[in-house]
């Protein structure tokens, strides 16, 4: 039986093709980088290093865990610099000469960066304002109401005292 024209077979093909398409890409986008150091202390400095710059891209992830473009040439430029002799800190200086001290995964606390470090306190005061504006409100509320009720209560047994007197 010759089944190469059947409708199920090219729907396989194309899925066969889907899947394998995907396992490429993902193979290409798990490329491991290997860098080659001419002493073990170079290679601390160097993964010291790519930990503690952020990718500008992603601004959530480090350059060593990004693998956006930008965080690859970084670390080619980290690893080109070191291969040249420059230290730790001349790297640091180049890169926050470069990009800011936005590139710095811990920002030094300097009147530019202040917002960076007392946004989540200001965030939080105000948070906390909210919710006692919120519940404070909220009591107010109740306290009013129950006071309305009783006198409301108060008007009605009174009225009621006076319908039996008649």
């Amino acid at each position: 039986m010759h089944v190469t024209n059947h409708p199920i077979n090219a729907i396989m093909r194309i899925l066969f093709l889907a899947f394998f398409l995907l396992w490429v890409v993902q193979a290409n986008a798990a490329a491991v980088e290997v860098k080659n150091f001419d002493t073990p202390e170079q290679e601390r400095v160097y993964n010291s290093l790519i930990s503690e710059l952020r990718c500008l891209v992603c601004q959530n992830q480090t350059i060593a865990d990004s693998n956006a473009d930008l965080a690859k040439d970084l670390r080619a430029q980290v690893y080109k610099m070191l291969q040249q002799g420059k230290s730790r800190q001349e790297i640091v200086d180049f890169m926050t000469q470069r990009y800011g001290d936005f590139v710095l995964y811990n920002p030094p606390m300097k009147a530019k960066t202040s917002l960076l470090w007392l946004a989540p306190l200001l965030f939080l005061v105000i948070g906390l304002l909210v919710a006692w504006s919120v519940v404070r409100k909220k009591r107010l509320a109740t306290r009013s109401e129950s006071a309305h009720d009783s006198a409301q209560s108060e008007e009605i047994r009174r009225l009621l005292e006076q319908g039996d007197d008649r």
